[in-house]
């Protein structure tokens, strides 16, 4: 009996171990397991929270529009990863940090390349001058007008329609060139217009659009959710001045987002 007993004794202590090391390893086999669910919802959030480079490019583009500092600015913006790039010219050293700090500030942007050159904004000295070639040119038809009706009353009324029509060519000239604004609009800053419009729309919102601008033709690349998205894109490009013509090149995709 005492044997038995001491056998018995004996079999605890290890019993005990055992337990014990099981219960650890169950411990560690769920805390491994809570830390590996931990970093998969981790993941899955970073994955949702991401956006689309094309979404970066138009928020950057949309925060120049109303910054005295960018005006006559002509800055391309392209996004990839994450990674911001800031290309073309703007009129100061303070619209250049300006940029670079919207860039930063923009969600999403991880980084910011800054490529941005200053040349002191021309556009004033180039309407100024328009202006005055329009007018030295109504001036020297109108001239020419009033010396040919000296000589016969039907070639002074020629003359005439003539600087009417040269006056009215003059001013088409100048308006195409310009714009609506009275000053040259240069591509980056269409750019930016059309991109301010879109952030605000809620048929675009996370859309992937991508927006390129030459001579004011405007070609647009990527996907929207709907056809009634794809028309609201053109008709607002469209409308955006500076705008000379729009090519839509946007596929329907339901699964944008």
């Amino acid at each position: 009996m005492k044997s038995i007993t001491a056998m018995r004794m004996m079999a605890v202590p290890v019993m005990l171990a055992a337990t014990v090391a099981f219960a650890s390893a169950q411990q560690g086999a769920k805390s491994e397991a809570r830390e590996k669910k931990q970093e998969t919802k981790a993941g899955a959030e970073n994955t949702g929270a991401a956006i689309k480079d094309s979404w970066i490019t138009l928020k950057v583009h949309a925060q120049f529009v109303p910054e005295d500092a960018l005006k006559d600015s002509d800055i391309d913006v392209d996004t990839k990863n994450g990674v911001v790039m800031l290309n073309g010219t703007v009129a100061s050293d303070a619209g250049k940090a300006r940029a670079m700090a919207i860039a930063k500030a923009t969600d999403g942007v991880k980084s910011v390349m800054d490529h941005l050159r200053v040349v002191p904004a021309a556009a004033h000295d180039t309407t100024a001058a328009a202006h005055q070639a329009g007018h030295d040119a109504t001036a020297a038809a109108h001239e020419a007008g009033h010396d040919a009706a000296d000589k016969t009353k039907e070639t002074g009324r020629t003359a005439a329609n003539k600087t009417h029509d040269a006056a009215h060519d003059t001013k088409e000239g100048a308006k195409s060139a310009t714009g609506t604004t009275g000053k040259a609009m240069s591509d980056g800053w269409i750019k930016s217009k059309i991109a301010a419009q879109y952030v605000t729309e809620n048929s675009l919102d996370n859309s992937d659009i991508d927006i390129d601008v030459t001579k004011g033709m405007v070609a647009l690349h990527g996907a929207v959710r709907t056809t009634a998205a794809k028309n609201r894109a053109t008709a607002i490009a469209k409308a955006t001045d500076g705008v000379k013509g729009v090519t839509n090149n946007l596929k329907i995709d339901p699964n944008v987002k």
